[in-house]
């Protein structure tokens, strides 16, 4: 009897797999974890993501979508950079799996000039948009200014996310990350 495919199994993987990334990390993600947690068995993940790798790119998808809807959320470019930092605060596996694996999202075609970052990272060309929107031009004259407020963007959130500013001191960061985001801002425009 030949077997018919499940149409929900692949959103039951990835399901499964951002719920163990979400309560172990990078330890609990095995195939065969994802599996029993997905109500199958290894080789069904494995017809569905070709390898870990693979599955990780689903996750890393999800995550970019779950971070571009905060994104949207901010009537502001403040609003945005606020909903960024939010993000990682409040999610930081998922914040950890993003950074540590956002290569897999993209991964390089043979050797030559590196693509436009744009085309490796889902939302940073969201930025380059919304900053065009904002102080006129063409996304690609946003570049360095979008690439600025990552840098603080991602710094201020690491820096919270791996207790590296001395206790205390967290909201003179938070508010220095602002203060950093309104001087790009008014530099942009």
């Amino acid at each position: 009897m030949p077997r018919h495919p499940d149409p929900d199994l692949e959103e039951r993987v990835l399901k499964a797999a951002d719920g163990l990334w979400r309560r172990g990390g990078e330890r609990a993600l095995t195939m065969r974890a994802v599996a029993r947690a997905a109500g199958t068995n290894t080789p069904a993940v494995y017809r569905r993501f070709k390898s870990r790798e693979d599955l990780i790119r689903g996750l890393l998808l999800r995550i970019a979508s779950r971070i571009r809807e905060q994104f949207e959320q901010g009537e502001t470019l403040e609003q945005m950079a606020e909903a960024y930092v939010e993000f990682a605060l409040k999610m930081p596996n998922e914040y950890e799996l993003f950074y540590t694996h956002a290569g897999l999202m993209s991964p390089r075609k043979g050797r030559g000039a590196p693509r436009p970052i744009r085309e490796s990272r889902p939302n940073f060309d969201f930025t380059e948009r919304l900053l065009a929107k904002n102080f006129g031009g063409s996304p690609e004259d946003h570049t360095q200014t979008a690439l600025a407020l990552w840098a603080l963007l991602h710094g201020t959130s690491s820096l919270l996310l791996t207790k590296s500013i001395p206790e205390g001191h967290e909201e003179a960061l938070r508010e220095a990350c602002r203060l950093g985001v309104r001087a790009l801002l008014k530099e942009a425009a």
